[in-house]
């Protein structure tokens, strides 16, 4: 097999780098990784866990776990941020622009996400595992940002 023939495809390999992105979790329930791209170059990274300089779920245990609280409801019991959020608050706390960019996410985005992602301008969301929360389908079909469930690992 020539080395072209085991050459990943852009998707793949930016799915690979959000894989990889998403080991830097603190989450206990989910480890979750975006990157932002643009033509063709990473942007920004994010991961879901604790805001800087503050204890991680992993360090002080996770409210929603003691109060078994489903996958997609009450975020705000929640001490981390989600990967798609960090990815564009660094973005922005760095000055980089992404207005017609693209987001690589290991899992579908939340509605809350949703809105953040709709509002920064990104144009495409590729994604490999789905969420509990319909709304956010809804809002990201209602824009206009082509979303695609893509089965690379």
């Amino acid at each position: 097999m020539s080395m072209l023939e085991t050459r990943p495809s852009w998707e793949a390999y930016f799915m690979e780098i959000t894989a990889l992105v998403a080991k830097r979790s603190t989450c206990r329930r989910r480890a979750v990784g975006a990157i932002i791209v643009k033509d063709k170059r990473v942007l920004a990274t994010g991961y879901n866990g604790a805001p800087s300089n503050i204890r991680h779920c992993s360090e002080v245990g996770c409210l929603r776990e003691k109060l078994n609280v489903p996958s997609g409801q009450k975020h705000e019991l929640c001490r981390g941020i989600h990967a798609e959020q960090n990815a564009i608050i660094q973005a922005a706390y760095h000055g980089v622009a992404i207005k017609g960019s693209v987001l690589f996410c290991t899992n579908l985005p939340c509605a809350i996400c949703a809105k953040m992602i709709i509002n920064a301008g990104i144009q495409k969301i590729y994604y490999q595992d789905g969420y509990a929360d319909d709304i956010s389908q809804e809002m990201i079909a209602e824009a206009g940002i082509e979303l695609i469930k893509c089965n690379h690992s």
